[in-house]
């Protein structure tokens, strides 16, 4: 059996973040459609690409690429972008939920839905896992206000300059945390 293979940091990069803006252009070029037939079949590329390197498959960017492909197939089938829309919503509300159930069964499944980057004491995974789905469910939210109240093309550009800068601002506030709580800092 071939052992897991590392994934280049910056290939990493972008076969998590190469279908958002995909999805983004063909927006600007050729409407929603267009852009949700292309995030789709990107999703599905990024996740094909990192299981033919490693060998491997997370469970977070496995979870978003079936969310894309159901609720893209449903907008382009019935021709509306509420399934497109309402698809981050659903994939936030999934992640803070599982979160928390996690929690509630004594397992902080943090660990797992970020592929084990990093290793904690369990409070410092239980600390991490609270902020990460209360994040989740403010993510939820928002994406339902802006969606409800913007333009389709200003929710697409909410997607790729609202949302990912937030997601990166917040992971880097938890560094203390993640320092605080190293237990690698701790053995």
């Amino acid at each position: 059996m071939t052992a897991k293979q590392p994934l280049n940091p910056t290939l990493k990069f972008a076969l998590d973040i190469g279908p958002l803006l995909l999805f983004f252009a063909a927006n600007g070029y050729f409407g929603i459609f267009v852009a949700t037939g292309v995030f789709m079949v990107a999703a599905l590329t990024a996740v094909t690409v990192t299981y033919a390197i490693t060998r491997h498959l997370a469970l977070m960017p496995m979870v978003t690429a079936a969310i894309v492909l159901v609720f893209g197939s449903l907008t382009l089938i019935l021709h509306n972008v509420l399934f497109i829309k309402v698809k981050p919503t659903i994939i936030y509300v999934l992640f803070g939920g599982t979160l928390l159930g996690g929690l509630a069964f004594g397992k902080p499944l943090l660990g797992t839905l970020f592929d084990q980057m990093f290793t904690l004491t369990e409070e410092g995974w239980r600390k991490l896992t609270w902020r990460w789905a209360l994040f989740f469910f403010a993510l939820a939210a928002l994406n339902e206000i802006v969606w409800r109240t913007q333009t389709t093309d200003f929710w697409v550009a909410f997607k790729v300059f609202g949302v990912l800068p937030l997601t990166f601002v917040f992971g880097a506030l938890q560094y203390s945390l993640i320092i605080k709580y190293s237990a690698e800092e701790k053995t």
